[in-house]
């Protein structure tokens, strides 16, 4: 897993297939991020995501659990028309904002 952290922001960057395979190596590195680097709010970046399927939305949803508990946010941007479709059908846009550009609070 890509990452980069700045200040209490971790951008993740996702791979080109987010399912079952590596759904969960992502979510116990970025666990371990988010607890020892004090993390608030995370970016998913999905410039590279063409697929993901529901270990994906997974692993979007625990990481929201994670750092809203801590009153922070979570992110999605490089979203092509097809990831923002799948995030919209999920729901997983009603705990997460879309932003075409990287930002970080």
């Amino acid at each position: 897993m890509n990452y980069q952290i700045q200040e209490n922001c971790l951008t993740i960057y996702l791979p080109r297939e987010l399912d079952h395979h590596n759904a969960e190596e992502i979510r116990k590195l970025s666990d371990q991020l988010i607890e020892r680097n004090h993390i608030k709010h995370v970016i998913f970046d999905f410039k590279e995501t063409n697929f993901m399927d529901s270990s994906g939305i997974g692993v979007i949803m625990g990481r929201y659990k994670q750092v809203s508990l801590l009153g922070g946010e979570v992110w999605a941007s490089h979203t092509n028309e097809r990831m923002r479709k799948i995030l919209l059908m999920s729901g997983v846009t009603k705990i997460m904002q879309i932003y075409e550009e990287e930002k970080c609070v």
